[in-house]
Order: C-alpha cells, then sequence, then structure tokens
C-alpha cells in the first residue's frame, strides 16, 4: 500500500470542541508530510473549511470528498509537492 491509499490521521470533528476545532483540524493538515493525507469525517459539509485551506495554502492540498451526506462527510485531504 502506498502513502495515498490510507490517511495518515482521522480527525473525527464533531467530537472537537467547538473553540478549538478550526485549529486543531488546520494543525493536522499542516504536520502533513508530502505525499500523505488526512481524512476529515464531519456531520456537515465543511466547505468553509476547505476554501479557507485553500485560499491559505493555494495548490498546497488535494481534497477528495468520500463521502457527500446528508449526515455524513468524509473528505481525505492529500498534501501536495509545491
Amino acid at each position: 500500500m502506498d502513502a495515498e491509499s490510507v490517511p495518515a490521521v482521522v480527525i473525527n470533528a464533531p467530537v472537537l470542541p467547538p473553540p478549538v476545532r478550526h485549529q486543531l483540524i488546520f494543525d493536522v493538515f499542516d504536520a502533513l508530510p508530502v505525499n500523505h493525507s488526512a481524512l476529515l469525517i464531519n456531520d456537515h459539509d465543511p466547505k468553509p473549511l476547505i476554501y479557507q485551506l485553500q485560499a491559505e495554502q493555494p495548490g498546497t492540498f488535494s481534497i477528495n470528498y468520500q463521502e457527500s451526506g446528508p449526515e455524513r462527510y468524509a473528505i481525505k485531504v492529500t498534501r501536495r509537492a509545491v
């Protein structure tokens, strides 16, 4: 199995405390090595978070929806070489 096929970490966003949720998620994304992924699980579509990530670090990550709701969203975020 290559590094891209299995996420390095799974983030279950709904169980994280709201005051620190986004910062913890961004910290995990920032710590990913090139060609490694995190799987973000959420109870709603995290489009604002994804838009923020793409605006702050354009081209650094690829985003692939693994599940698209309505009750569960799973988004694979992979760090790319820039």
